[in-house]
């Protein structure tokens, strides 16, 4: 039975990623947090079959001792201060968790079991803006906190990779997602303002850029996506898409349109939530993740917020 310890394993990649790993018959530890809550709604399903053991990526002595009581073949790097928004608020935190962390958590891994393949989520916002389908080669231009944070934490995983002959992996995700997306993602910010204005709430749903244009996936596809690059015998960098880019006026006119209603009846823009820096667009091309490991998306962008919405319809009345 291989053995996988995910950081993260609370949000939503973690979760997806924890029921896959599961489901191959893997022994799968999770991160956790003292402060965090361990029964997480998006864990209440896997019961004791997911092990929870204490680690925080701001303390490099935990992980050592969660690698070295799981004993992980796979390391799952996922943890982060994840929302870009916030890191212009928190620029020093997000370094700190999303920048260091996994600076911490590789040097904790080459002292403690550097045979484990580690997997790093690295980010489609370390390229910002960039004309036409991104490739590993970039150029870099991140425009946030969090960008630049993730550039951080992809080169140090590189360079543990040719420095010290780790097995490190760096997925370069584009935005996915899926009715686990935590709420101040403007995904599920739409879906979930779409379902209550359905349900007769006349209030606005305020956003900011309409016309930013994002390449967004299915979360499941790309969890599926992490584990076949981390079975590659070679470890290298890929990029993860579908290809094709939505503008969020896009993703307003498919939420709402999920519930017979005209989007522009319910949406605002407020100039306070227009970003410092804005990416306005990026797109990935998944070419080679389809050629060498035979990985395409399932789900298709208006099915994918079709499912959100569901699922917010399906939740009790908030």
């Amino acid at each position: 039975m291989p053995t996988a310890l995910i950081t993260g394993d609370s949000g939503q990649d973690g979760s997806y990623l924890a029921e896959l790993l599961l489901a191959r018959g893997y022994e799968v530890w999770g991160l956790v947090r003292r402060t965090s809550d361990s029964s997480c709604r998006r864990l209440v399903g896997l019961g004791e079959a997911l092990r929870r053991i204490d680690g925080d990526v701001l303390d490099a002595g935990s992980l050592v001792r969660a690698l070295q009581r799981a004993k992980p073949d796979e390391v799952y790097h996922l943890a982060a201060q994840s929302f870009v928004g916030r890191s212009w608020a928190e620029p020093v935190h997000t370094a700190e968790v999303t920048g260091l962390g996994a600076l911490r958590l590789l040097e904790a891994v080459r002292t403690t079991c550097p045979d484990a393949r580690v997997y790093q989520a690295s980010s489609s916002e370390m390229y910002g803006n960039h004309r036409g389908a991104v490739s590993t080669d970039g150029p870099f231009h991140p425009r946030s906190p969090y960008g630049t944070a993730k550039l951080f934490a992809h080169a140090t995983a590189v360079n543990y990779r040719e420095s010290h002959g780790l097995h490190v992996v760096c997925g370069i995700l584009f935005n996915h997602e899926s009715p686990r997306r935590g709420e101040e993602f403007v995904t599920r910010k739409v879906t979930l303002a779409a379902v209550r204005a359905a349900r007769g709430d006349p209030r606005p749903v305020l956003l900011g850029n309409l016309d930013a244009r994002r390449d967004w996936g299915w979360a499941p596809d790309y969890v599926d996506a992490m584990w076949r690059m981390l079975q590659a015998p070679t470890a290298r960098d890929w990029i993860l898409g579908t290809g094709v880019s939505r503008s969020v006026r896009d993703l307003c006119r498919a939420a709402y349109g999920a519930v017979g209603l005209d989007w522009q009846a319910y949406v605002q823009v407020d100039p306070g939530l227009i970003r410092p820096a804005e990416i306005d667009a990026l797109v990935g091309d998944p070419s080679e993740l389809t050629v060498a490991l035979g990985w395409r998306p399932t789900v298709g962008f208006d099915d994918m917020i079709a499912r959100m919405v569901q699922a917010a319809l399906d939740e009790p009345t908030r």
